[in-house]
C-alpha cells in the first residue's frame, strides 16, 4: 500500500475523501515556498524605503522623540513573529497545520491591505503603521510556524532535504530581495511597499484553501494557557529591552544602564524560567522540552540562533557601510544609496539561491553534519575577509565575498533544518518547527542590538573628536560643531541606515546657509562625511566582524556535535501512521 494511500484512511485527516495524488508534495512545496518568501520580505522590505515611508506620512524620523516610532516600526514584525511561532505551531499540531496556514495567509494579506491604505499622517499615522505590522506579523507567523511542518509530512525522508533546503532558502533570501524591492517600490510610491504583497497573498490564499491536505499526525490536547502567556510575556519583554538598549539614555549613547531595560530583560529571562518550570508540569504541555535530549534537534538549534545572528548582523553593517561610506564616495547621491545598497548586496543572495538547494538535496543522502559545518566555516572565514578589506574597497573583491558568504549559509541552512525536522516525532513537527523559527527570528533581533551596540561602541570613542575637528576646519561655528558631535552616534547610523544627507541632516540648514557657498556645498556633498567617519566606522567594523566569526566559529561547532545522520521514527513513512497520538521519543540520535 502507498504512503498516500495510507494517509488519506485517517479520519481526522483535512481532505480525506480527495487523495492528494502523486504531484501533491510538489504543490506543498511551491506554495508553502510562496508562503515563506513573502512572510521574510516583509521583514526587511521596510529598511530601504524607511525614509519614503516617513516622508509620506510626515514624520521626521530622526527627531529625538521620533527614534522609537523608527525602530518599532523595524522592530514590530520581528518580535510578533519570533514570539508566536511556536504558539501557531502548537496548534497546528492540535488542529490542523494546513488549517492554521490557510488562516495565516489570510490575516497576511488583509493587514497588508491595511498597511497600503494608510490615511492618517504624524504620529497617528506611524503608530497606525506599528499597530498593523503587529497583526501582519500574527499572519507571518502563521506561515512560518506551520510551513516546514508540512513539508515534512508531504514529503518522504529520503527527499525532505531538498524541500525544506527550498523553502529554508526562500525565506533566507527573502529578507535580502526586501531591501531590494522596497528600494524599488519606495521611491515611486510608498504604499506599494505594503501593496506589493496583496496579489501574492490572495492568490496563496485561494489555492492553499483548494489545494493543501493535513497529512501529519495530529496530537489533540488541550490548550497550555499558561505556557503560553509565560512564553510570549518573557520574550516580549526580553526582545523590547533590547530593542530600547539601543536608544541613548541619559548622558550615554545606548541605553543599556537604563533601569528599565535591565528591569525588561532580567525579568523576562525569570518569566521564561517560569516557563520551563510550566512545562515540565502540565498535561500537554505547549512544548515538549524533552525534545532538547534529542541532539540532533538541539545542536541544530543552537546552530541556527549563531548563524542568525552573524547573518543579521551583516544585512545592516552592509546596508551602513554601503549607504553611509561607499555608495557616496562612488558617485551616488544619499538619495540614491537606498536603492543601490540593495542592488550592490544581490551576490549575497545569489549564493544563497545557489547553494541552499544543492546542499539539500546532498544532505537527503549524506547527512547535514559536513555541509553545515563546512558552511559556518566559509562564513566565518569571509566574515574575516569583509574585515580586512578598507572600507573604500574594490567592489569586484567585496562582491566575491559576499558571494562566498551566501554560499556558505546556503551550504548550511538548508541541511540545518531537514535535520532539526527530521528528528522531530510526527506530533510535534508544527511546534518543533514555531521553535526552530523562534530561535532563527530572536536571533535577527538580538543581532540589531548586539551589532548596533557594537558600532555604537566604536564611534562613541573616535566620531565626537572627528566632528569637532572636521566641522570647524570647514567654518562651522564652535558651538554647532559641538552640538552636533555630542549627538549620540546612534542618530550618525540611522542617517545612514535611512539615506539621509547626514552633515544636512544633523547640522540643519540655518547653519549650512549661514556658511560660504563652496564650503556648504563641500559639507553636504558627497565626499566630506564618508570621509569622516570611515575612520571611526572601521573600528567598529572590526569589533561587529570579530563577533560574528565567533558566533559562526561556535555554529560550526555545534553542527559538528549533532551526530550522524538521524531520521526519527515515523511509522507513516514505513506502514501507515498510528491512529493514536505519541508523546515524543527523547533518545538520543542514532548513527
Amino acid at each position: 500500500m502507498g504512503t498516500s494511500e495510507v494517509r488519506t484512511a485517517v479520519p481526522f485527516r483535512r481532505g480525506a475523501g480527495r487523495p492528494p495524488g502523486p504531484g501533491y508534495p510538489w504543490i506543498a512545496l511551491s506554495n508553502t515556498t510562496l508562503g515563506v518568501l513573502m512572510a521574510s520580505i516583509n521583514m526587511s522590505i521596510m529598511l530601504i524605503a524607511l525614509p519614503d515611508i516617513f516622508r509620506g506620512i510626515g514624520v521626521d524620523p530622526l527627531q529625538p522623540g521620533n527614534t522609537g516610532l523608527l525602530l518599532w516600526l523595524i522592530m514590530s514584525y520581528l518580535v510578533v513573529t519570533a514570539v508566536l511561532v511556536v504558539t501557531f505551531g502548537r496548534l497546528g499540531d492540535m488542529y490542523g497545520r494546513t488549517r492554521m496556514y490557510n488562516a495565516g495567509f489570510a490575516v497576511f494579506t488583509l493587514f497588508s491591505v491595511l498597511l497600503s491604505v494608510t490615511w492618517m499622517h504624524g504620529t497617528a499615522g506611524a503608530l497606525w503603521l506599528i499597530a498593523m505590522r503587529v497583526f501582519q506579523g500574527v499572519g507571518g507567523a502563521m506561515l512560518m510556524a506551520n510551513s516546514s511542518a508540512i513539508l515534512t509530512d508531504a514529503f518522504p525522508p529520503q527527499r525532505r532535504g531538498l524541500a525544506l533546503g527550498l523553502n529554508q532558502v526562500a525565506a533566507i533570501a527573502g529578507s535580502f530581495l526586501g531591501l531590494l524591492l522596497g528600494g524599488l517600490l519606495g521611491p515611486i510610491e510608498w504604499r506599494l511597499v505594503f501593496l506589493v504583497s496583496v496579489p501574492f497573498g490572495v492568490f496563496g490564499t485561494v489555492w492553499a484553501y483548494l489545494m493543501l491536505r493535513d497529512q501529519g499526525v495530529r496530537a489533540p490536547a488541550r490548550l497550555d494557557w499558561w505556557g503560553n502567556a509565560t512564553f510570549a510575556i518573557g520574550l516580549i519583554a526580553v526582545l523590547a529591552g533590547i530593542t530600547y538598549g539601543i536608544q541613548p539614555y541619559g548622558g550615554h549613547p545606548m541605553g543599556w544602564t537604563n533601569p528599565v531595560v535591565l528591569g525588561a530583560i532580567g525579568g523576562g529571562i525569570v518569566v521564561l524560567v517560569l516557563f520551563c518550570v510550566i512545562e515540565t508540569k502540565v498535561a500537554s504541555p505547549m512544548f515538549h522540552l524533552g525534545l532538547f535530549r534529542i541532539r540532533a534537534f538541539t545542536a541544530g538549534n543552537v546552530a541556527g540562533l549563531l548563524a542568525s545572528l552573524g547573518r543579521g548582523g551583516l544585512m545592516f553593517i552592509l546596508i551602513i557601510w554601503l549607504q553611509g561610506i561607499w555608495l557616496p564616495r562612488h558617485g551616488y547621491s544619499f538619495a540614491e544609496t537606498p536603492l543601490w545598497a540593495g542592488i550592490y548586496m544581490l551576490p549575497l543572495t545569489l549564493g544563497f539561491l545557489v547553494a541552499g538547494p544543492v546542499s539539500g538535496w546532498a544532505s537527503d543522502r549524506f547527512g547535514a553534519r559536513t555541509f553545515a559545518t563546512g558552511g559556518m566555516l566559509l562564513a566565518a572565514a569571509t566574515f574575516a575577509a569583509l574585515a580586512a578589506l578598507p572600507v573604500d574597497f574594490s567592489y569586484p573583491y567585496f562582491a566575491l565575498i559576499l558571494l562566498l558568504n551566501g554560499i556558505g549559509m546556503g551550504l548550511f541552512a538548508a541541511p540545518n533544518r531537514a535535520a532539526i525536522m527530521n528528528s522531530l516525532p510526527p506530533d510535534q513537527r508544527g511546534v518543533g518547527a514555531g521553535i526552530s523559527t523562534t530561535f532563527q527570528n530572536s536571533a535577527i533581533v538580538l543581532s540589531i542590538g548586539v551589532f548596533f551596540s557594537l558600532m555604537i561602541t566604536g564611534l562613541a570613542g573616535a566620531l565626537p573628536s572627528a566632528l569637532t575637528h572636521g566641522l570647524t576646519a570647514q567654518g562651522v561655528p564652535a558651538a554647532d560643531a559641538a552640538r552636533v558631535a555630542a549627538l549620540p552616534p546612534v542618530g550618525v547610523l540611522f542617517a545612514s541606515l535611512l539615506g539621509y544627507n547626514p552633515v544636512q541632516t544633523l547640522l540643519g540648514a540655518q547653519v549650512l546657509d549661514r556658511l560660504p557657498s563652496g564650503r556648504a556645498g563641500y559639507l553636504s556633498g558627497r565626499e566630506f562625511f564618508p570621509q569622516l567617519i570611515s575612520g571611526p566606522f572601521h573600528s567598529g567594523l572590526t569589533v561587529a566582524f570579530s563577533f560574528a566569526i565567533a558566533a559562526c566559529v561556535i555554529a560550526a561547532l555545534a553542527s559538528l556535535m549533532r551526530g550522524g545522520k538521524y531520521v526519527h521514527d515515523d511509522p507513516g513513512d514505513e506502514g501507515g501512521p498510528s491512529p493514536r497520538t505519541r508523546r515524543p521519543e527523547v533518545r538520543d540520535e542514532r548513527p
